[in-house]
């Protein structure tokens, strides 16, 4: 009961001086080197990032859909490994498509949000 009072106190004095410290190193310079981002830029980069993120996913997938392909081949009628094999290329297939999908969401927000969408 005391140390939870006297950590409430601690905490409270901290607190009240984090402002002073704050200060005490001075008033930040308004004049900031360089150009800000435009939204053009920040665009660009989403679009980058996107395209990198979604041309590597369609390649895992892809493998994926292969790897499926391959296992059906070995499976030789065994159905648990058929049942295995079609899981397999069913879930590349899906996750195909749902990169896909957020490549295209992805890319109608960077639109929306540079305002070039609607013309």
């Amino acid at each position: 009961m005391k140390f939870t009072k006297v950590a409430y106190i601690g905490m409270i004095v901290v607190a009240m001086a984090l402002p002073v410290f704050a200060l005490a190193l001075g008033t930040p310079s308004p004049n900031i080197p360089g150009n800000p981002f435009t939204l053009v830029e920040i665009e660009n980069i989403i679009k980058t990032i996107a395209n990198f993120l979604i041309i590597v996913s369609v390649i895992i997938a892809v493998i994926m859909i292969i790897w499926g392909g391959i296992l059906y081949m070995w499976a030789r009628g065994d159905d648990e490994r058929v049942k295995t094999a079609r899981k397999t290329i069913f879930n590349g297939i899906i996750g195909a498509a749902v990169v896909l999908a957020v490549g295209v969401i992805l890319q109608t927000i960077a639109g929306l949000v540079t305002r070039t969408f609607f013309g």
